[in-house]
């Protein structure tokens, strides 16, 4: 039986010409950037290489790109290091109710040492209310966090929009780019935000690497206490060997991007029709046209979806019932209910997500078997039986 992988919010393979360049810094090329004889320098001018190759994505300067351990640290860094270092400014930041758990908890964490944090509501399909931001934003607001995409719905945020209302008030501007990056433009100029978090895992590159986008050398708190390492703003010795691939994996995305979006777009329209054609009682989640290139995400009724997820991979289909950190928590998605979903129906909740490895035919079979699983579960509901 083929595996049909469409779980690419969650994980991709490293691509081989990543996978090759980070090599030699495994044993060969393996010393610490930080020392100050030539085979330590020339590992720390590489370095600055890949974050020129960062930057490019981006549309940054090589001087904005701080290298993280993941995208989840970078936005705690975002969140935190940014509020952290304003105090004189004020103690009030203003999140969407839709952000990843690292953005929601960074807040919680703020909270705790006195910060306030106001929650932008989001319409029935993820988009926020821009009027209600303009109200949310105090004096003493110092920044303002939304996702440019969301990895759970697929909704794309109108972040222009936004900044125009940040910059108006002199407030900084934060957004987690890690579901869009590498299957849209992201251009921090375009965007106009202050901050922008980046991953590695989500456009080819290795594990345990990420990268935060900080505009104009702008005060950071540190999260990690060390050296010198990334202009004092994050301590520890630098992950070459990911820092490495991240680099690569940036070059490539930005080469392939407009391809990409294009055939993952065909791809997305053909299982999102497929589907809302043949099964009855199923949602599409999201907005229809606001939407990730590669992400359909739907909600069928009288069902769980961790079942649902479970049959599927029993004929060869992998994906997910939502955020790759929640989905194991067995528990109604924060997201769904925050557009609106009744808990009932946000059960049946399931996430495909595409890359370029996938292929129309496998899309045809997700189409031909999931009416077949769902029925299948349907019959063992006792909601739908009652119904």
């Amino acid at each position: 039986m083929n595996k049909i992988f469409l779980d690419h919010a969650s994980a991709t393979p490293v691509k081989k010409d990543v996978l090759d360049e980070m090599l030699p810094f495994f044993s060969r090329d393996f010393e610490n950037p930080s020392t100050v004889y030539d085979r330590g320098m020339e590992i720390k001018d590489r370095i600055e290489q890949e974050r020129a190759r960062v930057a490019n994505l981006v549309n940054a300067k090589e001087g904005e790109i701080i290298f993280t351990s993941s995208g989840a640290e970078a936005n705690n860094l975002a969140v935190k290091g940014a509020a952290l270092a304003r105090p004189k400014k004020g103690k009030h930041i203003i999140v969407s109710a839709i952000e990843h758990h690292s953005v929601l908890n960074s807040a919680r964490f703020l909270e705790r040492q006195g910060y306030e944090t106001s929650f932008l509501n989001v319409d029935k399909y993820g988009l926020v209310d821009l009027n209600r931001l303009e109200d949310l934003i105090r004096p003493e607001t110092v920044l303002v966090s939304v996702m440019h995409a969301n990895n759970e719905i697929g909704t794309i945020e109108p972040i222009r929009e936004i900044s125009e209302i940040t910059k108006q008030k002199d407030v900084l501007l934060h957004t987690d780019a890690v579901a869009s990056l590498g299957n849209i433009e992201v251009d921090v100029e375009n965007l106009g935000v202050d901050l922008l978090t980046i991953s590695s895992p989500s456009i080819g590159g290795p594990k345990g690497v990420g990268a935060l986008y900080f505009k104009n050398n702008m005060r950071l708190m540190p999260l990690i206490h060390g050296g010198i390492q990334e202009k004092g703003r994050r301590g520890g010795t630098e992950n070459v060997p990911g820092i490495v691939g991240l680099g690569k994996a940036a070059e490539i995305a930005k080469k392939e991007l407009f391809q990409k979006e294009k055939n993952l777009t065909q791809l997305r329209d053909r299982l999102i029709n497929g589907v809302l054609d043949n099964i009855d009682k199923v949602r599409l989640t999201g907005h229809p046209e606001l939407r990730l290139p590669g992400h359909a995400s739907f909600c069928v009724e009288a069902i769980e979806g961790e079942a649902l997820i479970f049959m599927l991979s029993a004929s060869g289909i992998y994906t997910n019932t939502g955020s790759a950190c929640a989905s194991k928590a067995l528990k109604t998605s924060p997201v769904l209910i925050a557009v609106g979903t009744p808990e009932d129906v946000a059960q049946g909740s399931v996430v495909f997500t595409f890359d370029t490895s996938n292929t129309q035919q496998e899309i045809d079979y997700v189409v031909e078997t999931l009416p077949i699983v769902s029925a299948r579960l349907r019959e063992m509901s006792p909601i739908w039986n009652a119904a």
